[in-house]
């Protein structure tokens, strides 16, 4: 290649003008251009791939970026192969025979007409002599300039490999995708009758910087595919599986973890003493294992303290004290300060909402520490947002919880959820929250029902926090299940309460309980009138058992102890913890209620002397 340069010359000493003709070779300098320019090249595709691989966490796209980022500019076929415990998130085997086959995960090219494998087809790497296998074997790339001479490639699979080179593929390169020592998969580049140059060394040293930077990447999103599987699993583990049967509310949820990791939301439904029930809904700061482990040790306090059948605002108080107290020991435990706070972040700050709602009077009682309120839906389909006072978060102390009571009309409906549900990145919490009420002020729906039309209208494709979505239709229990007394402070009214109760049981058809359900009230009532104030009421009420409450004016409460064998008294709890399918007492603004629930149905009786029923007026506690 030669370079000509003609310049003309001025006349100078009466001659007259010429030119001047410069040839130069310029061979070499133009292929130093050349390889220049493709330098320049592939160090761009080098940077783009470092922008375009690994954007998502998952494992089958960062392959599928891969093979798209060298499609044309590299090779006119990439396919991508992983092994399966790679596409499981697992670390993946290194033991004989873990490499001899993979399955395609991704595959891409300058046209959709080729003849390779599909995605999802298992791809086997049997003969050693193959470039895949050699490839494997060796722990760097190995290069087939020219797959005609490839035998070990085309003994692999004789029909498949000539109709390869029918189609026209004629060199390739095969990458085995490693990190941390770790092999993942394989990354093989063709080239085509689109592109008649074969592979070189240059293409081969680019090839595998090509592989390294995506197998790092790939094992990124192998790793979090592991933690997050491993959330999601332990989330679900402490979440309830199975809602508790009661008759308060027609209950049905949703939860839904965040694509980009597993957070702490939860949700709970407790029966409480009473035919009440309590609808609890949370959420944890953070996410990851962590923030799963932490929702698990609220919703376990929460149960705990619900079994006290304290006021909801008394609740989240305790919680809030309890939460500070995690975070003071984890805290103080930590001998890096830097390492530990990490892992202490996700305790303070979390919210949780509280709400218990009693099917007798139709009051619902609820407390907030930082978490948003409750949607509520009237019978005519009404939609509106109770004010609720919104205390602190979890853990930050300093003020008290305040509860509000609602009276709902029968039929209400209670939606419970977490932020997850109504705001993202293109969406503010006060859209969502118009859209939630459009989208469940569409009567005639049950619950099921109406948590699958929220979810289509409001959830993201890509959740970027977790959704809990609890929705609750209220009950009432029937005046006629309900049966109430105002008791004197008299020990000879025992005896007229009891024969009233049992003429109440006979007329609901318990009449196979009666003679338990007797005892019961004369020892509660016998125990309010000796050691309560005034007023004493005696409820009973037939709901999926038989609940009876005496309640008094005082807040000392009984305790049940042994009772030695020359003791007076001391029996009558004995024997209703003996006789009661469960007991308990819970205080109240003006006293204290004991309670005990009885199974509908008489079953055997435990192994306990039945005494005279007249007689255990004259028993003391």
């Amino acid at each position: 290649l030669l370079a000509v340069n003609v310049r003309p010359t001025q006349p100078y000493g009466g001659h007259p003008s010429g030119s001047v003709m410069t040839l130069r070779d310029t061979t070499e300098l133009a292929a130093l251009s050349g390889r220049a320019e493709v330098a320049r090249e592939r160090l761009q595709l080098l940077y783009d791939a470092g922008v375009r691989i690994g954007t998502t966490l998952d494992v089958v796209r960062t392959a599928e970026e891969l093979s798209e980022v060298a499609v044309p500019r590299f090779a006119d076929f990439v396919t991508v192969e992983l092994l399966e415990p790679v596409l499981k998130g697992e670390e993946p085997s290194r033991g004989p025979g873990a490499y001899t086959q993979m399955r395609r995960a991704a595959m891409s090219g300058v046209r959709t007409d080729q003849p390779l494998q599909a995605v999802g087809d298992v791809i086997r790497f049997e003969v050693p002599t193959a470039p895949m296998a050699a490839a494997l074997d060796a722990g760097h790339a190995v290069l087939a300039a020219d797959l005609n001479e490839a035998m070990g490639w085309r003994a692999q699979d004789e029909a498949g490999t000539r109709q390869a080179l029918d189609y026209g593929l004629h060199s390739l390169i095969s990458v085995p995708l490693q990190a941390r020592g770790v092999v993942l998969g394989m990354a093989n580049f063709w080239r085509a009758a689109d592109t008649p140059e074969a592979f070189d060394e240059e293409d081969l040293s680019f090839a595998e910087e090509l592989g390294a930077r995506a197998a790092v990447s790939i094992d990124n999103a192998r790793r979090y595919t592991r933690e997050h599987a491993t959330a999601v699993a332990l989330q679900r583990s402490l979440l309830p599986r199975v809602l508790p049967d009661q008759t308060a509310v027609d209950v049905a949820f949703r939860y839904l973890p965040a694509k980009a990791g597993v957070g702490g939301d939860w949700f709970d439904v407790i029966p409480l003493a009473g035919a009440r029930v309590a609808l609890v809904v949370g959420d944890v700061v953070g996410h990851g294992v962590h923030a799963a482990a932490t929702m698990g040790r609220l919703r376990t306090a929460v149960h705990n303290f619900s079994s006290l059948d304290m006021p909801p605002d008394e609740l989240l108080g305790h919680l809030d004290e309890l939460i500070h107290r995690i975070d003071q020991n984890e805290t103080a435990g930590s001998g890096d300060p830097a390492e530990g706070a990490g892992e202490t972040a996700g305790v303070t700050g979390a919210t949780c909402l509280y709400a218990v709602y009693d099917p007798v009077s139709g009051v619902c009682a609820m407390a907030s520490a930082g978490h948003p309120g409750p949607a509520l839906v009237r019978p005519d389909g009404t939609v509106e947002f109770p004010e609720l006072p919104t205390g602190l978060p979890l853990g930050v102390g300093g003020m008290p919880f305040e509860a509000t009571e609602l009276r709902l009309p029968e039929s209400s409906r209670l939606v419970l959820f977490t932020d997850g549900l109504l705001e993202d990145r293109d969406r503010d919490f006060d859209t969502g929250l118009g859209l939630l009420a459009r989208t469940l002020s569409r009567p005639g729906r049950s619950p099921e029902q109406a948590c699958a039309d929220v979810l289509a209208a409001l959830l993201f494709p890509a959740p970027s926090d977790d959704i809990a979505l609890l929705i609750a239709d209220t009950r009432r229990l029937e005046a006629d299940r309900i049966a109430e007394w105002e008791v004197p402070r008299d020990p000879a009214a025992v005896s007229r309460v009891r024969n009233a109760g049992s003429a109440q049981l006979a007329a609901w058809g318990l009449g196979d309980i009666a003679f338990t359900a007797e005892l019961i009230l004369s020892e509660l009532i016998t125990n309010a009138i000796r050691y309560g104030h005034a007023p004493i009421r005696v409820r009973m009420l037939r709901d999926r058992s038989l609940i009876c409450e005496v309640s008094d004016a005082s807040s000392t409460s009984p305790h049940l102890r042994y009772a030695a064998t020359t003791d007076e008294g001391g029996r009558g709890l004995f024997l209703v913890a003996q006789y009661a399918e469960r007991w308990g007492t819970r205080y109240t603004e003006r006293g204290k209620v004991i309670w005990a629930e009885l199974p509908l149905s008489g079953g055997p009786e435990p192994a306990v002397p039945a005494p005279d029923l007249a007689a255990l007026e004259d028993l003391a506690w």
